[in-house]
């Protein structure tokens, strides 16, 4: 009988390898770590020159919050009525792009998505990066950052002032801390094992001492994986509620006010979405930005890209129709300051930006819809930009529209950005992106333990064609 085992092509074709080439686990570990042992003249030129970038853009954001501080929050645009402008527009922004790192991580490995493997633990960085970025705004927006104490469960009895525990304000300080300690827990736990691996093939006494004490003594022995496994189980099940929690809790900020354009139910599945949206978008940009910096095309291959890409379409279409179902809202309630305000925001002194978001949000990422689009890296590239683009609108555009035009005509206004608002949100788009450079030169970007789990599996999958077995008598 002929006993041989061939490969189908079509499988290969429709359900290309995640790890590609049948490369080894020692294959694996000297390509992942090689980018973090590399000296300083071995890391490719490009990399520096775009870290130098993005470190001076640093600089200006530095510069930009210590005038702020001593100046004071009249340098920003703020005006009556419109007494949140860009600096709550950035806050939710960067708040949204951090959840595509939880989404990722928690949600993807619980339904035991293995194309996660090699994007997650970017994914997992850029939350904390965005958070960081995020928490700048409502600080300085207090006008007295050095009182930031105030913001924690420090006894009332003990400040000057008495805080409103009732409020979403409140609310969002316990959400986005709950938020950021759950997802350094997660994202360290999962970086222990590729740590030890540092660990042990460090050569110089100082680096196996900073790994060491970042490995936390893992051994790799049956124990020790069976620890981690529990652990970050654990940790993916308590970080999956907090994608649905932490951005609405965001929404009640506006949804539970009066203001026409804001008090509405679906702000809560509609900022998960476009939070959704927006963070996925971003981790193409990073990803895309990353694969050329550090020549990682075999890792982080095309079918990962082109699943980000399937997830953003659907959470696209999602935002486009809370759009539509807004203005249905505010036509069926009757409303009349909820009718105006919707009928403003598309036709009135901001139309340019409301349009703005529907061309960026809901239009543009339908060409995913085609594979050719899917799989085609500029067409992503520029499709992640545009949507990031669209999203910080979106906030910009729920804020101002629906503050610009107050109860009474004698309190209508504009809003003009000034210099300080453009460079300070220009310097967190530095902050964010050096410190997403730096973590992917000194630890691993990509979690060898999961990716070497996924070949080992793809080596049986994909295995070459043995050959035919001659036939027995």
């Amino acid at each position: 009988m002929s006993v041989a085992v061939r490969q189908d092509p079509a499988l290969i074709e429709t359900n290309p390898p995640l790890v590609p080439g049948r490369r080894d686990y020692h294959d694996l570990t000297e390509q992942i770590s090689t980018i973090v042992e590399a000296k300083v003249y071995e890391t490719p030129k490009k990399y520096w020159v775009t870290l130098s970038i993005t470190s001076s853009i640093v600089v200006l954001l530095l510069s930009m919050l210590t005038y702020l501080a001593v100046t004071g929050i009249g340098v920003w645009g703020n005006n009556r009525p419109i007494g949140w402008a860009w600096d709550i527009t950035n806050f939710v922004f960067w708040i949204g792009i951090g959840h595509a790192g939880t989404l990722i991580s928690a949600i993807l490995f619980l339904f035991r998505q293995k194309w996660r493997t090699s994007i997650n633990r970017s994914a997992e960085a850029m939350t904390l990066f965005a958070v960081m970025c995020a928490a700048i705004f409502p600080l300085f927006h207090t006008g007295r950052p050095w009182r930031a104490y105030w913001l924690f469960p420090v006894p009332n009895t003990d400040l000057n002032m008495w805080q409103n525990f009732r409020s979403p304000l409140i609310w969002d300080v316990f959400a986005v801390n709950t938020y950021l300690m759950v997802s350094i827990l997660f994202w360290y736990t999962g970086l222990v094992p590729d740590v030890a691996t540092l660990r042990d093939r460090a050569k110089s006494k100082i680096r196996a001492w900073v790994y060491g004490s970042l490995a936390l003594g893992w051994r790799g022995s049956a124990r020790h994986w069976r620890h981690y496994e529990s652990a970050y189980l654990i940790l993916a099940g308590i970080s999956t509620p907090l994608v649905l929690s932490v951005h609405s809790v965001v929404s009640f900020d506006f949804a539970t006010s009066v203001i026409p354009g804001w008090h509405t139910t679906i702000f809560p599945p509609y900022f998960v979405a476009g939070a959704i949206f927006s963070g996925f978008a971003m981790v193409m940009t990073l990803l895309l930005i990353s694969r050329w910096l550090l020549n990682l095309q075999n890792l982080i291959t095309m079918k990962h890209l082109e699943n980000m890409n399937k997830i953003m379409l659907v959470t696209g279409s999602i935002v486009g129709y809370s759009y539509a179902t807004e203005f249905f809202i505010a036509w069926y309630s009757g409303d009349v300051y909820e009718q105006f305000t919707f009928w403003n925001r598309a036709f009135g002194p901001y139309w340019w930006a409301a349009w703005t978001i529907y061309t960026c949000n809901a239009f543009i990422p339908q060409i995913f819809w085609f594979k050719k689009m899917r799989t085609s890296l500029w067409v992503m590239f520029i499709v992640s930009i545009t949507s990031n683009i669209g999203m910080w609108f979106e906030r910009f555009v729920i804020i101002a529209t629906s503050l610009t035009r107050d109860f009474l005509p004698t309190s209508w206004g504009y809003f003009h950005p000034t210099w300080v608002d453009m460079l300070t949100l220009f310097g967190t788009f530095g902050l964010f992106f050096t410190l997403f450079l730096l973590f992917a030169r000194f630890l691993p970007m990509i979690a060898m333990s999961e990716v070497k789990g996924v070949a080992a599996v793809e080596r049986h999958t994909f295995a070459p064609p043995e050959p035919a077995a001659e036939e027995v008598h």
